[in-house]
């Protein structure tokens, strides 16, 4: 039986409702590759001001960008209309040496290519950046699809969810 999301009208789960994945507090414990992000990438995100005064925090919304661009373990594009590129850095808290390797579940529709496909991690290079490649097959206004990015070696497997939208206009 498929699992059905509780809300104002009943449909049929999907990784909106039920998240990236189980609960595995070995695996937290020991991740491997972490996408690590300080709060001032936020506010530089944002575009605010935080001053050390009691004064509020101001932010200018007229230009802040798209959210796929701060550095989280996930890339949700809602208006997928041509090709973009994603930028994501990884942090190696495991193994010294250690490679991993890109294994790719694109979301249907999409065309989703990651560059480089090895990050090889050693003692001088615990910090790598890679970017990922999202391009619309058909121009048609569609609906979320769901894939995912995942880095894998021989004890690891660090996957993150790519959702995406071709859309057509504006949204």
């Amino acid at each position: 039986m498929p699992i059905l999301a509780q809300g104002s009208s009943l449909k049929i789960a999907d990784p909106f409702d039920y998240g990236g994945g189980n609960i595995n507090p070995y695996g937290a414990a020991h991740p491997g590759l972490i996408y690590d992000i300080d709060p001032s990438d936020y506010s530089k995100f944002f575009k605010c001001a935080i001053s050390t005064k009691r004064m509020p925090v101001t932010c200018n919304t007229t230009t802040t960008l798209p959210a796929y661009y701060i550095n989280l373990p996930s890339i949700s594009v809602p208006d997928l209309r041509h090709p973009i590129t994603v930028y994501r850095t990884v942090t190696n808290v495991g193994e010294v040496n250690s490679v991993y390797h890109a294994a790719v579940q694109s979301p249907m529709g999409v065309k989703m290519e990651v560059i480089p496909p090895v990050l090889i991690f050693d003692a001088a290079n615990k910090v790598q950046t890679y970017r990922v490649k999202l391009s619309p097959m058909w121009k048609l206004h569609g609906d979320y699809t769901f894939g995912s990015l995942t880095w894998q070696n021989d004890q690891k497997a660090v996957r993150i969810p790519v959702v995406a939208r071709i859309t057509i206009q504006e949204i």
